[in-house]
């Protein structure tokens, strides 16, 4: 039985939500940019995004910066992936009026979720919500399908990019040197090595790098 979202009935369960350290759910939808299935990116990082609605103020300051900023995403083997519960068309039609009222053509795939099957499964709607929109909800998933990492934003605070790129930067980063990243870590500064496991490990990081046994910096090689 295929793992990939269906379009639930009435009597079907609830489906889960997805969370950090859990497979991605798996879905095929259709998009502006054609057919997409969340799998086909398994290989590369992606950072997958909801929006509350086309047309809105906050939301289209978000995808013009997206868009500006894709070339650093593509550096960084990431792709990008948005979503709303609107449809096909209404992202066509607003894909077409940023690029003629703003000079940005939108690139990425925006995926048409009108059933909410998606929007539910990943949490982007709150079970409480009288609402249809989704919140501003982004999900780092890594190259094996795992999401790694999420942020949830009310519907009237926008999105930082730069912060975006700067946690994608900060989980490549640990993945690559086995190091955790301090407050307010960007690419270049020094990060830390993951606690102690044992008083072994803490005896021999004593006074390391000048710091504590519980506080060990480390070079990146950024």
């Amino acid at each position: 039985m295929s793992d990939t979202i269906q379009i639930p009935q009435a009597d079907t369960p609830k489906l889960p939500s997805a969370k950090i350290g859990a497979q991605a759910p798996d879905f095929e939808a259709r998009t502006t940019e054609g057919p997409v299935r969340l799998s086909d990116h398994r290989g590369r990082w992606l950072v997958f995004f909801s929006h509350p609605a086309d047309f809105t103020p906050v939301c289209t300051s978000e995808f013009i910066t997206f868009q500006n900023e894709i070339d650093r995403f593509a550096a960084m083997d990431c792709d990008l992936l948005g979503l709303s519960v609107d449809s096909l068309y209404s992202h066509l039609a607003w894909v077409k009026d940023i690029e003629a009222r703003f000079g940005v053509r939108i690139s990425f795939p925006i995926i048409e979720d009108i059933s909410m099957a998606i929007a539910r499964a990943y949490g982007m709607i709150h079970e409480e919500s009288e609402s249809t929109a989704s919140v501003r909800s982004v999900f780092f998933i890594d190259p094996d399908g795992v999401i790694r990492a999420l942020i949830h934003y009310p519907l009237a605070v926008g999105r930082s990019v730069d912060e975006i790129l700067r946690v994608l930067a900060a989980l490549q980063t640990s993945d690559r040197d086995g190091v955790a990243t301090p407050e307010g870590w960007t690419p270049g500064h020094d990060a830390v090595l993951p606690a102690p496991v044992d008083i072994r490990e803490a005896d021999e990081r004593a006074g390391m790098n000048g710091g504590a046994w519980y506080y060990t910096q480390k070079g990146t090689g950024q």
